[in-house]
Protein backbone atom coordinates (compact mmCIF):
# COMPACT_ATOMS: atom_id res chain seq x y z
CA UNK A 1 0.00 0.00 0.00
CA UNK A 2 1.24 3.51 -0.83
CA UNK A 3 2.35 6.19 1.75
CA UNK A 4 -1.19 8.56 2.51
CA UNK A 5 -0.79 11.96 3.39
CA UNK A 6 -3.46 12.42 6.13
CA UNK A 7 -6.02 14.91 6.34
CA UNK A 8 -5.99 17.19 9.15
CA UNK A 9 -8.77 15.66 11.29
CA UNK A 10 -7.94 12.17 10.88
CA UNK A 11 -4.92 13.25 11.81
CA UNK A 12 -6.10 14.50 15.02
CA UNK A 13 -7.90 11.56 15.33
CA UNK A 14 -4.80 9.19 15.11
CA UNK A 15 -2.47 11.64 17.71
CA UNK A 16 -5.92 11.24 20.15
CA UNK A 17 -5.16 7.20 19.28
CA UNK A 18 -1.85 7.43 19.86
CA UNK A 19 -1.64 9.56 22.64
CA UNK A 20 -4.72 7.06 24.62
CA UNK A 21 -1.76 4.22 24.66
CA UNK A 22 -0.05 6.67 26.74
CA UNK A 23 2.05 10.25 26.59
CA UNK A 24 4.46 10.64 23.96
CA UNK A 25 6.81 13.00 22.30
CA UNK A 26 6.04 14.29 18.54
CA UNK A 27 8.46 12.00 16.94
CA UNK A 28 7.33 9.35 19.36
CA UNK A 29 3.50 10.18 17.57
CA UNK A 30 4.62 10.10 14.19
CA UNK A 31 6.96 6.87 14.25
CA UNK A 32 3.89 5.09 16.16
CA UNK A 33 1.66 5.94 13.51
CA UNK A 34 3.95 4.93 10.79
CA UNK A 35 4.18 1.50 12.73
CA UNK A 36 0.53 1.01 13.80
CA UNK A 37 -0.28 1.40 9.79
CA UNK A 38 2.37 -0.89 9.02
CA UNK A 39 4.38 1.70 7.00
CA UNK A 40 0.93 2.71 5.19
CA UNK A 41 0.57 6.30 6.89
CA UNK A 42 3.16 8.91 8.07
CA UNK A 43 2.31 12.56 9.81
CA UNK A 44 5.36 15.16 8.89
CA UNK A 45 6.41 17.30 11.20
CA UNK A 46 4.81 20.13 9.16
CA UNK A 47 1.53 18.51 9.85
CA UNK A 48 2.45 17.09 13.27
CA UNK A 49 3.02 19.61 15.06
CA UNK A 50 0.06 21.67 14.09
CA UNK A 51 -2.14 19.14 14.68
CA UNK A 52 -0.42 18.66 18.50
CA UNK A 53 -0.94 22.43 18.94
CA UNK A 54 -4.90 22.48 17.91
CA UNK A 55 -5.25 19.88 20.24
CA UNK A 56 -3.76 21.56 23.17
CA UNK A 57 -5.50 25.17 22.10
CA UNK A 58 -8.86 22.22 22.21
CA UNK A 59 -7.97 21.23 25.92
CA UNK A 60 -7.11 17.70 24.30
CA UNK A 61 -3.46 17.25 25.13
CA UNK A 62 -1.36 19.01 27.79
CA UNK A 63 2.28 18.99 27.49
CA UNK A 64 5.07 19.57 29.38
CA UNK A 65 8.82 19.61 28.82
CA UNK A 66 10.53 17.00 30.44
CA UNK A 67 14.67 15.23 30.51
CA UNK A 68 14.72 12.94 27.06
CA UNK A 69 17.31 9.77 27.05
CA UNK A 70 20.45 11.88 25.81
CA UNK A 71 19.83 14.39 28.71
CA UNK A 72 17.86 17.11 25.85
CA UNK A 73 14.66 18.53 26.84
CA UNK A 74 11.95 16.65 24.42
CA UNK A 75 7.88 18.06 24.88
CA UNK A 76 5.67 15.23 26.19
CA UNK A 77 2.26 15.05 25.29
CA UNK A 78 -0.67 13.81 27.23
CA UNK A 79 -4.02 12.89 26.73
CA UNK A 80 -6.60 14.75 29.26
CA UNK A 81 -10.22 13.25 30.25
CA UNK A 82 -11.50 15.75 27.51
CA UNK A 83 -9.21 14.19 25.03
CA UNK A 84 -10.46 11.00 25.89
CA UNK A 85 -14.55 11.65 25.41
CA UNK A 86 -13.67 13.76 22.08
CA UNK A 87 -11.85 10.35 21.34
CA UNK A 88 -14.43 8.47 21.65
CA UNK A 89 -16.65 10.47 20.02
CA UNK A 90 -14.69 10.91 16.66
CA UNK A 91 -14.07 7.20 16.60
CA UNK A 92 -17.75 6.86 15.96
CA UNK A 93 -18.34 9.42 13.75
CA UNK A 94 -15.48 8.03 11.91
CA UNK A 95 -16.88 4.69 12.29
CA UNK A 96 -19.94 6.19 10.35
CA UNK A 97 -18.35 8.22 7.73
CA UNK A 98 -16.63 4.68 6.57
CA UNK A 99 -19.58 2.56 6.29
CA UNK A 100 -21.06 5.59 4.39
CA UNK A 101 -18.11 5.79 2.04
CA UNK A 102 -18.73 2.09 1.20
CA UNK A 103 -21.55 1.58 0.66
CA UNK A 104 -21.51 4.77 -1.86
CA UNK A 105 -18.14 2.91 -2.93
CA UNK A 106 -19.26 -0.33 -3.76
CA UNK A 107 -22.89 0.90 -4.98
CA UNK A 108 -25.23 -0.04 -2.99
Amino acid sequence: MAKTDLLQGTLDLLVLRILALGPNHGWGISNRIRQMSKDGLTASQGSLYPSLHRLELGGYVVSEMTPSENNRKARVYKLTAAGRRHLEAETENWEQFVVSMKRILQGA
